[in-house]
């Protein structure tokens, strides 16, 4: 039941995405856009109160309360930034909006990287907040291992993401010759 949930709740984020976006782009009501945005971490409140009925009722913790943890972090520390880069891109796309800016190279392209990082982090220590919450409210009689090779992952999950924004900041991509500006090149969307 959890997995189904983790998917419903997945496919509620972009449903309510687009419902947002189409309010707020085609049918020019960008307060009830806001308000159908707003409903988005009811989701994760849901997937958060389902998943500690499922404990308490006595379900053995596996994997699918390991990653319904880690899609309640993902959500809370880059469910904003998710739906501000889709945003940026529905705007230039469909409503005259300037193009969306990333920073390609040099240091503006390493800062980018390691807030990129820094975002994934948090998600990651939300995510074993989570987790280890789960342990300790199933307490010593309950199998807890696939909770814990969770927390193991997103220290993986944190080293992978400081590796990668620290690999932007040794070996920086250099511009283009005949490049002029700050490494912030305009994409199209």
């Amino acid at each position: 039941m959890i997995v189904w949930l983790i998917v419903a709740c997945e496919v509620g984020f972009w449903v309510l995405l687009a419902v947002g976006l189409a309010l707020r782009y085609v049918a020019k009501m960008p307060r009830a856009s806001v308000a159908v945005l707003l409903c988005e971490p009811l989701l994760e409140v849901v997937l958060f109160v389902v998943t500690a009925i499922d404990l308490r009722g006595g379900a053995e913790p596996d994997w699918k309360h390991g990653l319904a943890a880690v899609y309640i972090g993902y959500s809370i520390a880059l469910g904003h930034y998710t739906i501000r880069w889709v945003d940026v891109r529905v705007a230039h796309r469909f409503a005259g909006g300037p193009p969306p800016s990333t920073p390609r190279y040099g240091m503006p392209r390493a800062l980018h990287e390691w807030k990129l990082a820094a975002r994934w982090a948090l998600a990651a220590v939300i995510a074993m907040a989570l987790l280890q919450g789960a342990i300790w409210y199933v307490g010593e009689a309950g199998q807890t291992g696939s909770l814990e090779q969770w927390q193991q992952r997103m220290l993986f999950v944190i080293g992978i993401n400081v590796v990668i924004a620290g690999s932007y900041t040794l070996f920086p991509k250099k511009a283009p010759p005949g490049h002029r500006g700050t490494g912030l090149d305009l994409k199209r969307g």
